[in-house]
């Protein structure tokens, strides 16, 4: 079963940072995608960005190139949201998935429990 748990949010400044963790399990971890989301209140949950072990592919969503970066650890089956120059907007809950393959992903699997960021201006 794809099950991933994000972590690490909290409360930032605007103009801080804050990196999220995804921890993934019940899965091949080198043949997968791992995308971040968010949902913000009253808003429906849209993606921030995507990095595949299975090919290297890497995408972001407008909103956050240049300001947030997505790594990946095989070895710790971990994946990473650093997240520089937040903004105001940016305040919602996190949340990781997974699909086989390259990014983008299209069918996210194994939303877990979110992690919620909330920037203060």
């Amino acid at each position: 079963e794809v099950q991933l748990q994000a972590s690490g949010g909290g409360l930032v400044q605007a103009g801080g940072s804050l990196r999220l963790s995804c921890a993934a399990s019940g899965f091949t971890f080198d043949d997968y995608a791992i995308g971040w989301f968010r949902q913000a209140p009253g808003k429906e949950r849209e993606g921030v960005g995507c990095i595949s072990n299975y090919d290297g592919s890497r995408n972001y969503a407008d909103s956050v190139k240049g300001r947030f970066t997505i790594s990946s650890d095989i070895v710790k089956n971990m994946v990473y949201l650093q997240m520089n120059s937040l903004k105001p907007e940016d305040t919602a809950v996190y949340y990781c998935a997974a699909e086989g393959g390259a990014c983008p992903i299209l069918y996210p699997r194994g939303y877990g429990q979110g992690t919620l960021v909330t920037v203060s201006s």
